[in-house]
């Protein structure tokens, strides 16, 4: 059974999920997570110190299942040899898609959330995601260079960036699909090959 602290702290990610996802970080105040919340200032200072802090918790928290299973892909992959750009493209685009539309009813309003922040106006905010996001990115942008060669690195940082914001629109797609959208799993195979074709022809390798 959770205690009252755990419960408090849970309350106030989930709330600032929803809150910053839907108006951003500047346009979300501390006291309107916290009334939506039931808790007070002094609750988001006990937990986290600091409203900076809190989104840098929500961050960590939503990505977590996300990085776990593309660490766990690349690893894979590198162990057995030099994978291609589409097995690290694949590798890269089905975790983001499959592991938050898992998540249930909450999976529309983290997709909202990450896409949000990860895109934020603010140069500081977007830099707090990029720290918090998880250093397997990096891993994956430098396995990409690797993979075309022929391509600069600057020109497959491009790619990747675009890789993305791409992906990130589709989760928002994939979690409130319009009437007769394709199926997630039909849709992650259409990025992969979208993706893989920009990555070979778009950056002319």
């Amino acid at each position: 059974m959770e205690t009252p602290v755990e419960t408090t702290r849970e309350r106030l990610l989930n709330v600032a999920e929803q809150r910053f996802g839907e108006g951003g970080y500047e346009g979300t105040s501390l006291r309107a997570i916290t009334v939506a919340a039931a808790a007070n200032i002094a609750a988001v200072n006990y937990h986290f110190g600091s409203k900076e802090a809190l989104l840098r918790a929500a961050v960590a928290r939503a990505m977590a299942p996300v990085n776990a299973e593309r660490r766990r892909r690349l690893d894979q992959l590198e162990t057995a040899g030099a994978p291609d750009p589409e097995q690290l493209v694949r590798a890269f685009v089905e975790p983001g898609l499959e592991l938050v539309l898992r998540r249930g009813e909450r999976g529309a309003v983290v997709a909202r959330f990450i896409g949000r922040i990860a895109f934020d106006p603010s140069r500081r905010i977007r830099e707090l995601y990029a720290a918090e996001s998880d250093p397997v990115e990096s891993r994956y942008l430098g396995a990409l260079q690797r993979a075309l060669p022929g391509a600069a690195p600057d020109a497959v940082a491009f790619g990747y960036l675009n890789m993305q914001g791409l992906l990130a629109l589709h989760q928002s797609q994939a979690l409130a699909p319009a009437p007769g959208a394709e199926a997630p799993g039909n849709l992650a195979e259409r990025l992969v090959t979208f993706l893989v074709a920009a990555f070979h022809h778009g950056l002319g390798s």
